[in-house]
């Protein structure tokens, strides 16, 4: 398909080029209204300045575009600087961008960067349009994926092994003698992993699963709360909570305390990331961690590789998580399965 140009886009606005090209450069003074019309007909007809620009000048601008569901998440917060200080390292200013999961921001800022011109785009997880990374691949812009993956995209990818981490942490609480293991999952693409791995952790230690021990849930700290009042609400609740992100595992302590439970005498609680809140709350927190440093390194070596044309092939870069024990995990109190339910 022949790809739109500014004469295209001038025509369906129903300006002159002139003006096209006075609103993507920020020149002129233009209305409101006419700027966004013009920049609605570029969305509309995919039409892309950057390329253009690159094709003609072969100029880079040493750029690189983050887009990160939620940078109020310690992970993404803690990612994103690491990517800032590798970046920078390497000549590479860093725009990030945050779409709070939301679709019309993806598209948005996907068309911001690209009218930014930058050099390549690092996308993480939680990013749900996948038509809009084939219109960066189409415009010859180099992505990474970090914490995410495509099956149909030949693309370069930073993760950790999630099935590692959820096996690990797993087997750490079955050793610890827990029978009722339970799970608050994200609603990411990483989540599946980590659950077949805590499913065969169940299945090594003789362990029965059980999908009342299951719930999923946005990360945020209440939602954390309202999945573990839900778990602890069981005829048979958990002895042990394994948490998919640490911002759950905190909502999930909040709502094991309020109960009047101890944590761990009553309940162990094991988070995922190794965030900076992991050893702030009280009790400090068990969890998996992500070598976050090591995937911002990784990120932009990639995607900076791919920009200079030094590495052709595609890579899929895969960390090992860690566990780090601290003060939320204990042996289990098996007399605690039989507590009475409090409403």
């Amino acid at each position: 398909m022949q790809q739109p140009t500014i004469y295209d886009v001038a025509k369906k606005a129903g300006v002159s080029i002139a003006t096209v090209s006075g609103v993507i450069n920020n020149n002129g003074k233009y209305s409101n209204k006419t700027k966004e019309k013009v920049l609605d007909v570029m969305e509309e007809l995919k039409y892309y300045p950057s390329s253009v620009a690159s094709s003609l000048t072969a100029k880079r601008t040493q750029t690189i575009g983050l887009i990160i569901p939620d940078i109020s998440s310690p992970f993404y917060a803690e990612f994103a600087r690491s990517l800032e200080d590798w970046g920078d390292e390497k000549g590479y200013s860093i725009i990030i961008c945050s779409t709070d999961y939301n679709e019309k921001k993806e598209k948005k800022y996907v068309s911001l960067l690209l009218r930014r011109r930058v050099d390549g785009i690092i996308i993480s997880s939680g990013f749900n349009n996948v038509d809009l990374i084939k219109d960066i691949i189409q415009q010859e812009i180099p992505v990474v994926l970090v914490a995410y993956n495509i099956d149909s995209l030949q693309l370069n990818t930073v993760s950790v092994d999630d099935y590692r981490g959820g096996y690990q942490a797993t087997a750490y609480l079955a050793e610890l003698g827990h029978k009722r293991i339970a799970i608050i999952t994200e609603t990411v693409q990483s989540s599946a992993e980590r659950i077949r791995g805590y499913q065969n952790a169940l299945n090594d230690y003789h362990l029965i699963y059980d999908e009342n021990l299951l719930t999923e849930s946005r990360a945020t700290f209440e939602e954390g709360e309202i999945q573990a009042e839900k778990l602890l609400n069981l005829e048979e609740p958990p002895t042990a909570i394994f948490a998919f992100n640490d911002i759950l595992a905190i909502g999930a302590m909040r709502a094991v305390l309020k109960r009047g439970l101890k944590i761990p005498e009553d309940i162990s609680i094991v988070g995922f990331d190794n965030s900076v809140l992991a050893t702030i709350c009280n009790p400090t927190l068990t969890t998996m961690a992500q070598p976050l440093n090591d995937m911002g390194k990784e990120a932009i070596g990639s995607l900076i590789s791919e920009i200079e044309g030094t590495v052709k092939r595609k890579q899929r870069i895969l960390l090992l998580p860690e566990l780090v024990k601290r003060h939320s995990t204990g042996p289990a109190n098996l007399k605690s399965n039989k507590r009475e339910v409090k409403n």
